[in-house]
């Protein structure tokens, strides 16, 4: 991929009014994607945004990239599509908890079991926003909304265990307005080879107001968030004298006193798929950043390879429609 020096956040910040809610998370998040890729050096030419249905679909409009503001659900398949064919570009998804998971949840699927290079950011507000607060796959018990007014009784969603269990090598999550570790997050889901799946906890303050305060609250996030980094210790809380360790006996992971037992705090390694699934079942302290990394051949690179062929086109789409017989119809 080549890049473009001396870019700043206006180069990727499109002329069209932003029309969300006041205060939503989605604009922390536009934000901190226009001024990483400007960071990353990359060409807005270069660059798509596709998009399902939902709050989060309006993203494409608002770059000033390429951009496909798709149907319900299908952005997965439409991005396989566009990545197949020019594999050169960067191309990011951008879905909802709805989009994504319900209607979406068989296309989101396959592509990360095939390990397709895209770049998935997954806007998780635990509800519908566009269509006005109805539960979602990824709301908790109990969730009081339009279609559930006695509460939800359907059992939540993981995106984590959903994507480790469909095959995929890189799960991240972030939070919308912490914006170093969202831009840490994105950097290393864009050098990712293959499909990058980022969950970023969305506030939606009009349907879902604060869900996920219990850890994004600023005042007490140090003794929440387990910020994690490869090869470094797993340590949090004030001055990191908390830790995480592995406990055999009960095969989970669990919080101990980081001063009394140094030896015992694992350190992260992001290869290691067992423990990013024991990560994934633990809610406090809320595991952050990277949490699974296991490169793998991409599928457009298995694609292309197959056929002999280097990441690039040799013919035209019209020569390839036109390979076997056609009429013309008057």
């Amino acid at each position: 991929m080549s890049t473009q020096p001396d870019l700043t956040a206006k180069d990727f910040t499109s002329s069209q009014e932003v029309r969300w809610c006041p205060g939503c998370g989605d604009y922390a998040i536009l934000k901190t994607m226009t001024q990483t890729l400007a960071k990353l050096g990359v060409k807005p030419e270069e660059t798509v945004f596709v998009s399902g249905i939902g709050c989060a679909s309006r993203f494409p409009y608002y770059m000033e990239t390429y951009g496909f503001h798709t149907i319900h659900g299908r952005a997965p398949a439409v991005a396989t599509g566009l990545k197949l064919a020019r594999p050169e570009l960067d191309v990011w998804v951008v879905t909802g908890d709805g989009d994504g998971l319900s209607i979406g949840g068989n296309h989101l699927l396959h592509a990360l079991r095939r390990n397709v290079g895209l770049n998935i950011l997954l806007f998780n507000n635990e509800i519908y926003g566009l269509t006005k607060g109805q539960y979602s796959p990824t709301s908790r018990l109990g969730t009081r909304s339009p279609s559930s007014p006695d509460g939800s009784i359907d059992a939540p969603l993981s995106p984590g265990h959903f994507a480790l269990g469909a095959g995929g090598r890189f799960f991240a999550r972030a939070i919308d307005t912490d914006k170093v570790g969202l831009g840490d997050v994105l950097r290393q889901a864009h050098e990712f080879e293959g499909a990058a799946f980022t969950e970023i906890f969305q506030n939606c303050i009009v349907y879902n107001q604060d869900v996920f305060a219990s850890f994004t609250d600023r005042k007490t996030a140090a003794e929440k968030q387990l910020q994690l980094k490869h090869d470094e210790p797993m340590l949090f809380g004030t001055e990191n004298k908390k830790g995480m360790r592995f406990n055999p006996d009960t095969f989970s992971l669990e919080v101990i006193d980081a001063t009394e037992y140094p030896d015992q705090v694992l350190v992260h390694n992001e290869t290691n798929k067992v423990i990013a699934q024991l990560l994934l079942d633990i809610t406090s302290p809320m595991a952050l950043g990277v949490i699974y990394k296991n490169p793998a051949d991409s599928f457009e690179q298995s694609w292309y390879a197959a056929r002999g062929k280097g990441l690039e086109r040799k013919r035209s789409v019209a020569d390839i429609l036109r390979k076997t017989d056609t009429w013309t119809v008057s």
